[in-house]
């Protein structure tokens, strides 16, 4: 993170080009400066040996363990068919269980010679099932030698760091690498100001870096580990501080809705009234576009609190003003559904200049990729002339071709699929930085947002419009229960014969092994254990439409499908023709179709908890009450089969997005909304460390007030820096 000057030294001057190589290649690390903040993973006690028993499958692992016995055999082979060929077993024990290493040809003659009974060593390869017992074939070894008795003590009592390590590079050569650059960790530049540091007790950063990779006892590791999350929350919170406080100064243009413009005629339109929250959050909204900076809001709310009418009441606003609003979306489809929502909900106010158009109308126009070329000329002709006051779209938006009249405000509909770039880049399209609102269906809990979204304001939407029915889950356990899957068909059935319509949902599509590449793939682990790949969409629409669902239309809908067949068909499913909609998680958000009641899930357990809510948010959008069935083959107590249990009980998405995050690394959102490829977390977990979060910001906020330049903070400058280099190359991987 904080790549200060004494530590830019490259690695391949201190460790020599290959180890240096295979270190950049397989662990992105270039620098001194990376190495020392590679962290060890945890720590192993030679006195207390890893467990044996617990190994993980296909991974690779590093066990310290001792020597119980160790046999030569010779075998006939196609190499050697005069049975000549040699294998070494050497089985190895913790104490708790036992583990086979075997070498064969060539390698035997090194460790005949050194693994002998009662040896001790650290031992590191991918663990294998052989005649149905684990083993490692021709693991990397390092004997752990201890030669007088005080030697003996302090060795088996010393941690030893295990790295995060590859195939190619062993975690004890990655220890040695360290052990090589750590005497650089003195002249590490300090990121914290001292008032900070020793206002909260924290130990200094080359301390800090030489506890973490050579500690002596279990305390060194906490009092590092506490330093370190404090850099990682700290310097992020800065660089979202400064953000904000540099958007504060940007100049904006006001915009105040007309007292009886296109709002008010649109609201007088409405066949509903809006919630306390619809209100209470418009309002916030409202007073951000009043003023002459910019807004920056993340408006979150659950699935079907009805957001997009929000966005659409403030770009109207915005729209009366004299300005310009654009809406962002993740994909065409997405874009096609709210050009056509928008549309709809405005009626004669979307046919501006068009016959027919009430008098304070506007045009609302749809900008993707993969219009014709015509289309696509008058829609920025409609842009760059201000005839069109609302334009939809995907990244297309963003090309350097796109000119708007009067660029006022731009909303981002599903922001973690957007880098801070990509937002940057179409707020550079206004002649003065327009307002910006981000929209994000899926709740995100507290900490996650000051972490991810800091550099916005928040506004929540949990109270569900009336009307709106509740959802019933079930999880469908198809391999343990088979009548529940052919019960979940009839469901739909029923549904279908009451009037409504069903989501089938997969996660593959089904023509994919028509590709080369893939098809010559290596299995994952997990697709082994469950011999067979996830259901696909184009055979089960097939099962479906000649087995269970027979009789009924089934079509389908999935990312590879032209853009206009897409739209032809979710036009279908909209206007009732299709009975049932076989699809990707193309539908995943955004898709409003009223009349659709039921969903069925095909192995659900692939899909994330988020995921999962975001789709079941799909069903129970009308005044009939949404079934979704959560189908699964994992046995009952797996933790897949726990995590479906979870989204089965609850309709709280902020509930959920906090078991969603404790299973997976936060990193993945934290990467995804910063920079993209890799997180800037190594130590610090968003969920757990809510109060390192909540105290960094109030610092950060503080000493950037005080401060903004960071002319008194020299070692924070560089690690804020290095932070935002590293998220400027990320943001060009992401695409």
């Amino acid at each position: 993170m904080d790549l200060v000057p004494a530590l830019e030294e490259p690695l391949k001057k201190v460790l020599g080009p290959p180890t240096a190589k295979v270190m950049a290649e397989h662990l992105g690390l270039h620098t001194v400066g990376d190495l020392l903040h590679h962290y060890p993973r945890r720590y192993e006690e030679r006195g207390q040996l890893t467990h044996l028993a617990d190994l993980p499958m296909d991974e690779h692992v590093t066990v310290v363990a001792m020597v119980a016995d160790a046999r030569l055999h010779s075998f006939a082979s196609a190499k050697s068919p005069r049975g000549k060929g040699q294998r070494l077993e050497v089985t190895i024990t913790d104490g708790h269980g036992r583990l086979q290493l075997v070498f064969f040809g060539n390698g035997v003659h090194k460790p005949h010679k050194e693994l002998l009974p009662g040896t001790r060593a650290m031992f590191a390869g991918k663990v294998s099932v052989f005649n149905r017992r684990l083993q490692l074939a021709h693991p990397a070894y390092e004997l752990l030698r201890g030669d007088t008795e005080e030697a003996v003590e302090t060795w088996a009592g010393a941690l030893i760091p295990l790295y995060p390590a590859t195939a190619k590079l062993e975690s004890w050569k990655i220890g040695k690498a360290v052990q090589t650059v750590l005497p650089s960790a003195q002249e590490a530049v300090d990121p914290l100001p001292d008032s900070l540091r020793e206002g909260r007790g924290l130990v200094s950063l080359p301390e800090a870096l030489l506890k973490i990779h050579r500690p002596h006892t279990k305390a060194d590791i906490d009092a590092a580990r506490t330093r370190l999350k404090w850099d990682e929350a700290f310097v992020l919170q800065v660089a979202l501080a400064r953000r904000r406080h540099a958007d504060a100064q940007l100049p904006a243009v006001p915009r105040r809705p007309a007292a009886d413009g296109l709002l008010s005629a649109f609201d007088d339109r409405l066949p509903f009234t809006l919630t306390d929250g619809q209100r209470k959050v418009s309002a916030e909204i409202f007073d951000d576009l009043a003023t002459d900076h910019p807004m920056h809001r993340l408006l979150q709310g659950e699935v079907g609190s009805g957001k997009t009418l929000v966005a659409l009441r403030a770009m109207l606003a915005v729209v009366d003003a004299g300005g310009q609003a654009a809406l962002l979306a993740p994909t065409e489809v997405l874009a096609q559904q709210h050009h056509r929502s928008v549309v709809e909900m405005m009626g004669e106010l979307a046919e501006g200049g068009m016959l027919g158009g009430a008098d304070r109308a506007t045009k609302v126009v749809l900008l993707t990729g993969s219009m014709g070329t015509a289309a696509r000329r008058q829609a920025l002709l409609d842009l760059v002339t201000g005839e069109a006051g609302i334009v939809i779209g995907t990244h297309a938006l963003i090309e350097d071709k796109v000119r708007f009249h009067d660029l006022g405000l731009v909303v981002v509909d599903e922001q973690h699929r957007f880098g801070v770039e990509q937002r940057d880049a179409l707020r550079g399209k206004g002649k003065q930085p327009p307002h910006l609102l981000v929209m994000t269906a899926t709740p995100i809990p507290r900490t996650v947002a000051m972490t991810v979204f800091g550099d916005l304001e928040t506004s929540v939407l949990d109270q569900l419009p009336a009307g709106r029915s509740p959802i019933a889950s079930h999880v469908v356990p198809a391999a343990d229960k088979p009548h529940f899957l052919a019960r979940a068909w009839e469901r739909v059935r029923e549904e279908v014969a009451n009037g409504h319509q069903a989501y089938v949902v997969c996660s593959r599509i089904g023509d994919e092994d028509d590709d080369p590449k893939k098809a010559g793939r290596k299995k994952s682990p997990e697709d082994e254990a469950e011999k067979r790949p996830p259901l696909a969409v184009l055979d089960v629409a097939d099962h479906l439409a000649k087995g269970p669902l027979q009789g009924l239309t089934v079509e389908v809908l999935h990312g590879r499908m032209h853009p206009d067949d897409k739209d032809a068909v979710m036009r279908r499913f909209a206007a009732g023709d299709t009975d049932v909609l076989v699809a990707t998680t193309v539908i995943e958000v955004g898709v409003n179709v009223p009349n659709a009641t039921a969903m069925v899930i095909m192995d659900a357990d692939r899909f994330g908890v988020s995921q999962l809510h975001q789709l079941r948010g799909r069903v129970g959008r009308g005044s009939a009450p949404g079934l979704c069935l959560l189908v699964t083959e994992m046995p009952e107590a797996s933790p897949a089969r726990q995590r479906l249990g979870a989204v089965a009980a609850t309709l709280d998405g902020f509930e959920l997005s906090r078991i969603d995050l404790e299973q997976r690394r936060e990193g993945d959102v934290l990467g995804q909304a910063q920079s993209g490829a890799r997180s800037s977390l190594r130590v610090l977990a968003v969920i757990e460390d809510e109060e390192v979060i909540e105290q960094a910001r109030e610092e950060a906020v503080a000493v950037v007030e005080a401060d903004p330049e960071l002319t008194a903070h020299p070692g924070l400058r560089t690690a804020l820096d290095a932070l935002v280099d590293e998220e400027r190359e990320q943001y060009l991987e992401k695409g």
